[in-house]
């Protein structure tokens, strides 16, 4: 298993539950190293790829919530953040890792996108539209694979209470909590 995230502190509980439970692990940003494995950036995703072999689940669920503004106060760069690691990353990483599924006969890849990806959040029009980015990509790798073994799925939470979520609006929590029918996070 490899766990990338944008801090190290944040992979090694995740590393930590994984190998208690019997499987080797690999995270992807060693302390002092975190933006080493990024996936987001190109050339550590192949040098990745060549450390870890091929994979049988390849699960993309790295992302990034912000900015929380109306679309007309986004500035360029923070939309192309969100896309650069919302969408790219996961594009990055299914290319590296998806053609030794299909060698192989068998895979599945797992993307998690966001119920925003179909509603759309007010205030969030650069994370919903990442999203939506990330069902398409996961609806267009899924139909060229179809016949090779490998499944390609995503799932679409509402929002979740988690460290990416700390800095979000409350009103934009509250509001997706409100659609929610367990009306919880």
């Amino acid at each position: 298993m490899v766990v990338t995230r944008r801090s190290s502190q944040a992979s090694v509980p995740t590393a930590r539950r994984s190998g208690s439970l019997g499987n080797s692990m690999l995270t992807g940003n060693p302390p002092g190293k975190v933006d080493q494995m990024s996936a987001t950036a190109i050339p550590p995703v192949p040098r990745l790829r060549a450390r870890v072999g091929s994979v049988d689940i390849l699960i993309n669920s790295a992302g990034i919530v912000e900015p929380s503004a109306p679309l007309v106060d986004v500035d360029l760069a923070a939309w192309q953040r969100t896309f650069r690691i919302n969408v790219e990353g996961t594009f990055l990483m299914r290319r590296a890792f998806v053609p030794g599924m299909v060698a192989s006969g068998w895979g599945r890849v797992v993307n998690l996108a966001s119920i925003a990806a179909k509603d759309g959040n007010p205030n969030q029009s650069a994370y919903s539209a990442s999203k939506a980015a990330v069902v398409a990509l996961t609806k267009s790798l899924g139909k060229e694979v179809a016949t090779s073994g490998v499944l390609v799925n995503a799932i679409a939470p509402a929002a979740v209470e988690s460290p990416m979520n700390a800095g979000t609006d409350p009103t934009i929590l509250a509001r997706s909590q409100s659609l929610t029918p367990m009306a919880r996070m």
